[in-house]
C-alpha cells in the first residue's frame, strides 16, 4: 500500500526529473565543440549539407541520468536512515539496478569510440545483467508463471521454470539493449520510441499504483521519470535535422532502463507488449541479422538529394549461394508481399536485389519516397498505436486468459 513517504519521494523525483530535462537540454550544445575535438561525430547521410554532427551525445543523458538518482538514493529511506529496520532489500535493489545501468553506457561509449563486433553487443549486456539477477534471486526468487486458462489442463495452473525464468530475463535484457538499436537510423527516431515507451511504463505505474504490488510500481517510477525528462531532452536536440547523434550509448542506456524497471517491477510480459514494434523489427530483419540474407555494414534508407527524401536501400545477392533456409526465408517474404525484388540485376543478370529487412524500409516500400521527418512521423505514431494496443491487451483482453490481472 503505497504510504505518505512513497508520495513525498515520488514528488522529490518528479521534481528532480524536471531538473534533468533542463540541465540536458542546456549542456548538450556545450559539449558539441568537445565531442568534434575528440573525432566523436558523424556525417548526416540523408542530408545534403555534409557537416559533422556530434556523435553519441547519450553519454551526457545517461551522465546526467545517473547523478540525479545518486542524488535522489537517500530520499526513499530518509526518515529509516537511522532505523534497525532499515529496508536492506530494497536499497540494494536501488543500487544493482543503478549498477546494471552504469555498466551498459559504459559498452555503449566503448561501442561508439572502439566499434565494438555484434559478439561483444551480446555478451557484455548479459553480464551487465547478472548484479540485477542475483539481488532478483536473494530478494524474490520467484519463478513462477501463471498458466493461461486454454493451456491449464494440459500444464495446470502454474508452473516453476526454475533457471529458465533467469535465462528469460538475461535474454530479455539482451534484447532491449538492441532492439532499440535495430530500429534506428533518422533523425529522432531512437529518442523519439524510448520516450513513447518510457511515457507509457510511467503512465502503466500510475495507474498500478494502488494495486497489490504498489512497491514495485514506485520503484519503477523512481528510474523512469528522470529517464523521460532527459530522454525528451536529448530528442529535441536529436529532432529533424538532427545536431547531434544519440548513438550506441543512449540505445544500449535506454534498453537497460527499461530491462531494469521490468524486471524488478515484475511487469517484463507488459514491457514486451510497449515493444512490439521493435520485437516486429527484430523478427523482420532475423534473415539478415544472421546472415541467412546478406547484410550490408549499413541499412539505413537511400537519400535521393534532388527530391530531398529517403527511400529503401537495398541489399544484392545471388539466389543459388543462398542457403536452404535463407531461400526459404526470402521466398517466404517475397511471397507475402513484404519485401520489393527485383531479379536480373547486374551484368550477367544473376543477381537479385531486396530491400533491407527493417521497419523504416518497410514503410517506404508501402509508402513511396518519403521526406524524412514525415517518416521518423509515422513511425512514431506506430508506435503510439502499438502503446494503446499494448493497454487493451493488458487491461481487457487478458482477462479471457488469467482469473486476475497483475
Amino acid at each position: 500500500m503505497i504510504e505518505n513517504r512513497d508520495f513525498i519521494a515520488l514528488g522529490v523525483n518528479a521534481a528532480m526529473s524536471i531538473a534533468a530535462f533542463f540541465v540536458t537540454w542546456l549542456v548538450i550544445p556545450l559539449f558539441r565543440d568537445m565531442f568534434l575535438k575528440a573525432n566523436l561525430y558523424g556525417v548526416d547521410m540523408s542530408k545534403k549539407s555534409k557537416q559533422k554532427v556530434p556523435e553519441s551525445a547519450g553519454v551526457i543523458c545517461g551522465t546526467v541520468f545517473l547523478i540525479v538518482l545518486f542524488l535522489f538514493i537517500p530520499v526513499p529511506f530518509y526518515d529509516q536512515l537511522t532505523s534497525k529496520l532499515f529496508p536492506h532489500h530494497e536499497f540494494v535493489e536501488l543500487i544493482a539496478a543503478l549498477l546494471s545501468i552504469c555498466c551498459m553506457i559504459l559498452l555503449g561509449f566503448a561501442d561508439d569510440v572502439l566499434d565494438l563486433r555484434w559478439r561483444h553487443k551480446l555478451l557484455l549486456p548479459t553480464i551487465a545483467t547478472l548484479p540485477l539477477l542475483m539481488v532478483y534471486f536473494v530478494n524474490y526468487n520467484s519463478t513462477l508463471i501463471i498458466i493461461p486458462k486454454p493451456l491449464r489442463g494440459l500444464i495446470g495452473q502454474d508452473l516453476d521454470l526454475g533457471f529458465l525464468y533467469y535465462i528469460y530475463m538475461g535474454m530479455l535484457a539482451v534484447f532491449c539493449t538492441n532492439a532499440i538499436n535495430i530500429l534506428s537510423g533518422i533523425n529522432g527516431l531512437e529518442c523519439g520510441q524510448s520516450f513513447i515507451i518510457a511515457v507509457s511504463i510511467v503512465t502503466f505505474n500510475i495507474m498500478e499504483l494502488t494495486g497489490q504490488f504498489s512497491d514495485a510500481y514506485i520503484f519503477s517510477l523512481y528510474f523512469m521519470m528522470p529517464f523521460t525528462g532527459v530522454c525528451l531532452a536529448l530528442l529535441i536536440h536529436n529532432w529533424y535535422p538532427s545536431r547531434v547523434f544519440v548513438g550506441d550509448t543512449f540505445c544500449y542506456f535506454a534498453g537497460m532502463t527499461f530491462a531494469v524497471v521490468a524486471i524488478l517491477g515484475h511487469f517484463s510480459k507488459t514491457l514486451m507488449l510497449f515493444f512490439i514494434p521493435q520485437v516486429f523489427n527484430f523478427l523482420y530483419s532475423v534473415p539478415q541479422l544472421f546472415h541467412f540474407i546478406p547484410c550490408p555494414r549499413h541499412r539505413l534508407p537511400k537519400y535521393n538529394e534532388k527530391l530531398d527524401k529517403v527511400s529503401m536501400s537495398f541489399t544484392t545477392f545471388k539466389e543459388k549461394d543462398l542457403n536452404i533456409l535463407g531461400y526459404l526465408m526470402f521466398k517466404i517474404l517475397a511471397t507475402l508481399r513484404l519485401v520489393d525484388v527485383r531479379t536480373g540485376v547486374g551484368e550477367d543478370g544473376e543477381y537479385t536485389e531486396c530491400n533491407n529487412l527493417t521497419l523504416i524500409n518497410l514503410i517506404l516500400k508501402f509508402a513511396g519516397p518519403t521526406h524524412e521527418e514525415k517518416l521518423t512521423l509515422v513511425l512514431l505514431a506506430i508506435q503510439v498505436l502499438c502503446s494503446i494496443a499494448a493497454f487493451m491487451i493488458r487491461f481487457q483482453f487478458a482477462k479471457v486468459f488469467y482469473d486476475v490481472i497483475h
